[in-house]
């Protein structure tokens, strides 16, 4: 790239991405050397990014430099080549720097409570805005920017990190996933418990009464065209066969611990974080093979006796379904009936039932179901003090924060130590 045409191109794609973020707009067009072309609009998630609170939590854990250092390291980038070792570098080292902010490792960077999960997705937004909006002075296909973007994706939510511990005779190994935050127009504050979970967990052992148990994590998007295009699958297949519990795990009903018996194959339409809904059959790969229904392998009847914490933890046998020969939905206590169409699993019928669907699918498909303890486990809502409208954070908040993912981690040493 010629350095004059450089400078300029960073200084009109910072612009434009500005321009954008505040005006959630389409991008105007940029000039290239060789021709002028439309550059990108930001997605519904990424245009969030423009308003106070996101910038001001990326600015109280200094996680508002992410972005701009990958902008620079772009501008930098001479060669498709380069362009993705960069993204995939500083995707994984955005993971691994969450990471070690919420285990207390390095700088905290502000004063965010570490445990805080939201530095993370917001920087991920940050560096997702930088790459669709990237002009260079090479051609860069919708293809490649769109492998770009994965490879950013799969590395900052540690799905490219899964590093499971040698087989050691006593050492247990386990996998946990995580959720980002959602429903963000009804409070863009929000946090995500489960998401922070997977940041507190992650490459930790735990002290079981079996012995101790390496964990390790991941976090997924709540977009349910990702979950079409096997994100769950991508990632978990590679690492089930050798693990020795997994669970997912995502954020649930107020003030309780959910244990989901069972998984449905239905999307109920419930916006996304790009505000699109589904209202269709879990799509999947054969589906002439798709059962309605799959259910857990978890030790739930000892999760659920044991004192695990402040929130009390429920075995959850409720479904939805249309029973045989039936057009209407029921709600069925005890699980679904022989035949039935499943409407909604214990967890409902979005992507956190989706996920649990999906992974004990997977489980099942590959043959683990009688040797594999695995499912879903939702936790709290996580909450503000009353009255808390505006401030990005408080001590109850993080106090709650803090007891769930430590609940979480309970759970699981009960979990491994009860085994099948």
């Amino acid at each position: 790239m010629h350095p004059a045409y450089s400078a300029h191109s960073l200084r009109v794609r910072v612009g434009v991405l500005a321009l954008a973020l505040s005006a959630g707009l389409a991008f105007p067009t940029a000039a290239s050397a060789t021709a002028t072309e439309a550059v990108p609009t930001l997605t519904v998630e990424e245009q969030r990014l423009a308003q106070a609170v996101p910038q001001e939590i990326l600015a109280r854990s200094g996680f508002d430099a992410v972005a701009p250092r990958l902008a620079r390291l772009l501008e930098a980038s001479h060669s498709y080549t380069r362009a993705r070792q960069v993204v995939t570098r500083e995707g994984a080292a955005l993971w691994r720097r969450a990471v070690d902010r919420v285990q207390g490792r390095g700088p905290a960077g502000g004063d965010l409570s570490r445990d805080d999960d939201r530095p993370l997705y917001w920087a991920r937004l940050g560096m997702t805005s930088e790459v669709r909006t990237w002009q260079p002075g090479f051609t860069v296909t919708d293809g490649q920017r769109a492998a770009l973007l994965d490879a950013l994706e799969r590395t900052s939510r540690g799905q490219t990190d899964l590093r499971l511990a040698p087989r050691t005779k006593g050492l247990k190994r386990v996998l946990v996933t995580g959720f980002d935050p959602f429903t963000l127009d009804r409070d863009i504050r929000i946090s995500n418990p489960s998401g922070a979970t997977a940041l507190a967990l992650d490459g930790t052992v735990i002290r079981t009464a079996d012995g101790p148990a390496r964990v390790e994590t991941a976090v997924f998007p709540v977009r349910w065209q990702d979950f079409a295009e096997q994100t769950v699958e991508r990632a978990l297949r590679p690492y089930l066969p050798h693990v020795d519990l997994f669970t997912t795990v995502s954020q649930g009903r107020v003030g309780r611990f959910d244990v989901e018996r069972t998984n449905g194959a239905w999307r109920g339409g419930f916006p996304d974080n790009e505000n699109i809904g589904r209202t269709e059959t879990v799509p999947v790969t054969d589906p002439a093979t798709q059962p309605q229904w799959t259910t857990t392998t978890l030790p739930y009847a000892a999760i659920v006796a044991a004192d695990t914490g402040r929130f009390p933890v429920y075995d959850n046998t409720s479904v939805t379904e249309i029973p045989v020969g039936g057009t209407e939905s029921v709600v069925r206590p005890d699980g679904p009936t022989a035949g039935s169409t499943a409407r909604a699993g214990g967890g409902g019928n979005y992507l956190s039932n989706e996920i649990a669907y999906r992974a004990t699918l997977l489980r099942d498909r590959l043959g683990l179901h009688d040797s594999l303890p695995g499912g879903h486990v939702h936790t709290p809502v996580l909450q503000f003090a009353a009255g808390n409208t505006q401030d990005v954070t408080d001590p109850e908040f993080v106090r709650n924060r803090l007891d769930i993912v430590a609940q979480v981690r309970a759970i699981l040493a009960v979990a491994v130590a009860a085994g099948r």
